[in-house]
């Protein structure tokens, strides 16, 4: 079902799982005279469904994004699993299983009508049902009894237990949680169920000229000449998740690069393994361009351009320079788990640059990969922070061809074999390579002419005058993440500087070797690797930074005895030895020197922010920015009540509605430890950056006002002081779950968000939305 056009088949989801009523059953009456059209019944599905029930942290593993997603059903076994001690089945939609027998046989459940089930109510009806028939209170905080928590325990009744389900927890129909469904989006589903359409043949809509596209791009990916192979096998190990577009096409038309049984020109036959390092077998396989047939949604959309731009930069990276091959390397963890060697024959000026030319899209890769909520995950990186990237040619690894040959042995990643035993050797806990790399890495330093000089300002990729990756800001929202080119809000508290080794190396350990499905020992070692590699990025910027000041401003990003005890046990030392290579003007290098980053973009970037860092009489005159400037960097007891991102919804007189983001930079004593983050809190420091537009895939609350309102809305909520003043600022200001206006804002959003992004958008989780309480405590 993986080609079946889903403007096409959710019609049939619906009509199979809500086409008949027991008898003596009451029923709504629906209206026959009218049906809704197909788009109609997407339209709902996805705005009300798809917007809760996508990607791995779906509740109950039903994803809604697609008709074999609703044919495959649901799950009682969690995807996320921080305790389990044998890596779990992975359950793929689309490659682990292609049929409905099949996830049968792997533990789903049916959510329609199954054939040979008879002619009972499915699933889905009995949801639907189940909340239409009992509302939740009008704008008011949910019952208690209903959950909102990511990890709150799920019942995922099969439809023999449903019944005794529906009694024990009667407001869990669907939507969950929320206002209810509008009347006639109620009727519209009931009467695409019982038209009893059945599924029309599935079709092809890609126009020729990107039916050529695609033949030309697979000819190139699949060439036998053995550096081409090389090559291609480095290009889908890094974009086995990305959303491939062509540049010019429909702007909601997405490919994807899979590994294919078959030859061009065939039936497309994924090969389904862990990881895309892994052997894909002894036979031939085809590296293969597929449509993306499914709902779109922001937190796993991760958008790459193709085009004959790119190519030709293909060819211009990996083929026209001087290198040879002799053997083709092998798979699997031997191999596959260290880029260093697997990849040695292939320039590392190629592969970094590669990296650099698309930096957003690969540090976004790390965010919006397999790990759909991960608290654990991220906890590992400030809520707010700066990065740069080190020159190709200050970059040793790169300059010099002997680095990685001799240091390749100290960068293996974590990567443990899928039929260990449990918890295996824990040879992911160790760090010892990591110790060993650092030396090796500070004695080469050592002995190159940049140890007699120190890094300038040259020693910072500068996009070459073109490319705004250069600078990316990245935020942490608690349990989730997001990433911007370009430098915004205040001068954050840490700064990176990423070499080649560190980034490629993030990407292994967060993407293409990280296995959602794995046990505990790989949880642990993807997170405590990568607490290895945000120091590392951390310790280069502070080799730009004064000789005097370094060991002082690491101190004040660890704070505390156990994060002193956490830095020694790591063997982590501030290289003070290091030589400055830059004169500073100012008692304030940090800033100096990141805002000195700014002004060599010729215009990449903006070199102020308008709301959050701009100084008097620079700023520019815009009434909304003005106001927004007086809740933005100010800290107070105010901000603590403030969730990690929120959506302010400002309604211009005479104009379009305007969306700002509000997020939450939460203060940290220290990032240096996987639990307890509230001890770790340093509530008075924290701040409001405020974004124009849309960031984050999860919004967590609403607030919804007119232009006129705003001065109000600002003084209401920098007075608050407690819960039940911020209770106060929600009921005046704020959409709830159970708003009759809490739909129609998140349609608004969501089509705000694509008319201003029509490639990047998709539609928002609310999973995380907020239900605000009396009795609540700040995070």
């Amino acid at each position: 079902m993986r080609n079946g056009l889903w403007s096409l088949t959710v019609a049939v989801v619906l009509a199979v799982a809500i086409g008949f009523t027991p008898e003596g059953r009451a029923q709504d009456t629906v209206s026959s005279t009218q049906s809704p059209t197909l788009a109609e019944v997407k339209k709902i599905m996805d705005r009300r469904c798809v917007v809760c029930h996508s990607c791995y942290d779906a509740p109950c593993q039903l994803k809604l994004t697609s008709f074999a997603g609703v044919q495959r059903g649901a799950s009682k076994q969690a995807v996320y699993h921080t305790e389990r001690l044998t890596d779990a089945q992975p359950t793929r939609l689309g490659v682990d299983a292609q049929t409905v027998p099949q996830w049968r046989t792997l533990g789903f459940h049916s959510v329609t009508r199954d054939p040979g089930q008879g002619a009972g109510p499915s699933l889905l009806e009995r949801y639907l049902e189940l909340g239409r028939h009992n509302p939740l209170p009008v704008n008011a905080p949910l019952p208690d009894q209903l959950g909102l928590a990511l990890d709150r325990p799920l019942v995922c009744p099969t439809s023999g237990e449903f019944e005794t389900f529906s009694r024990d927890h009667s407001l869990a129909g669907m939507p969950y949680g929320t206002a209810p469904l509008a009347d006639e989006e109620y009727q519209a589903l009931v009467a695409w169920v019982r038209s009893g359409v059945s599924l029309p043949a599935a079709a092809s809509d890609i126009p020729r000229k990107i039916q050529d596209q695609i033949a030309e791009w697979e000819a190139f990916l699949n060439s036998d000449d053995p550096r081409s192979r090389l090559m291609s096998r480095y290009l889908y190990e890094h974009l086995f998740l990305a959303r491939l577009h062509f540049q010019g096409d429909d702007p909601r038309r997405f490919f994807q690069l899979v590994r294919s049984t078959t030859k061009p020109g065939e039936v497309i036959d994924i090969i389904s393994t862990r990881r895309p390092f892994d052997d894909p077998g002894a036979k031939p396989f085809y590296y293969r361009l597929e449509q993306v047939n499914e709902t779109i949604v922001h937190k796993e959309h991760l958008v790459y351009l193709l085009g004959p731009d790119r190519m030709a930069r293909y060819r211009q990276l990996f083929l026209d320079t001087d290198w040879a091959l002799g053997a083709l390397p092998p798979y699997g963890d031997a191999e596959g788990g260290n880029p260093f060697t697997t990849f040695m024959q292939i320039p590392a000026k190629s592969r970094y640059q590669f990296l650099l030319d698309d930096a957003l899209f690969f540090v976004r890769s790390f965010i919006r990969g397999p790990v759909c909520h991960g608290e654990t995950a991220v906890d590992v990186i400030e809520d707010r922070f700066w990065v740069s990237f080190l020159d190709p040619d200050a970059d040793l690894s790169v300059t010099d061809p002997s680095y990685l040959q001799e240091g390749a042995s100290y960068l293996e990643l974590p990567v443990s074999e899928a039929d260990a035993s449990v918890l295996g050797s824990l040879q992911g806990f160790s760090h010892k390579n990591q110790v060993r790399y650092l030396e090796f890495r500070d004695a080469r330093y050592r002995n190159a002419p940049v140890y007699e000089t120190g890094f300038d300002y040259s020693a910072i990729w500068d996009g070459d005058g073109t490319n705004p990756n250069a600078l990316i800001t990245v935020f942490r929202h608690f349990d989730n993440a997001s990433a911007m080119t370009g430098f915004h809000g205040d001068i954050p508290e840490t700064a990176w500087v990423i070499d080649f080794p560190i980034f490629e190396r993030i990407y292994y350990d967060l993407v293409a070797g990280y296995d959602v499905f794995g046990r505990v020992e790989h949880q642990l070692a993807t997170r405590l690797y990568m607490d290895e590699l945000r120091m590392e990025s951390e310790d280069t910027f502070l080799f730009f930074m004064p000789r005097g000041v370094r060991p002082q401003m690491h101190k004040n990003w660890y704070q505390g005895a156990l994060a002193e005890l956490h830095t020694y046990w790591h063997r982590r030392r501030v290289d003070d030895s290091f030589p400055a290579g830059i004169t500073y003007e100012t008692a304030t290098p940090k800033r100096e020197f990141l805002l000195n980053l700014l002004e060599r973009g010729n215009g990449l970037w903006p070199v102020t922010d308008s709301i959050n860092r701009c100084a008097d009489g620079e700023c520019p005159v815009d009434q909304l920015s003005e106001a927004l400037r007086d809740l933005a960097n100010q800290p107070g007891d105010w901000v603590n009540y403030l969730p990690d991102l929120s959506v302010l919804l400002v309604e211009q007189e005479g104009g379009p509605i305007e969306p700002f983001t509000l997020v939450h930079d939460k203060a940290h004593y220290n990032v240096a430890f996987l639990f307890h983050e509230k001890a770790r809190r340093d509530f008075k420091e924290d701040v409001l950056t405020i974004l124009p537009g849309l960031i984050g895939s999860y919004p967590n609350f609403f607030f919804h006002l007119r232009q006129d309102q705003l001065p109000s809305f600002i003084v209401a909520l920098k007075s608050v002081q407690s819960q039940d003043d911020y209770m106060a600022v929600v009921a005046e200001f704020g959409v709830r779950r159970t708003s009759p206006s809490f739909w129609a804002l998140s349609d608004q959003v969501n089509e705000e968000f694509l008319n201003r992004e029509p490639v990047q958008a998709g539609l928002f989780d609310l999973n995380r939305y907020k239900d605000p309480k009396s009795g609540d405590k700040p995070d």
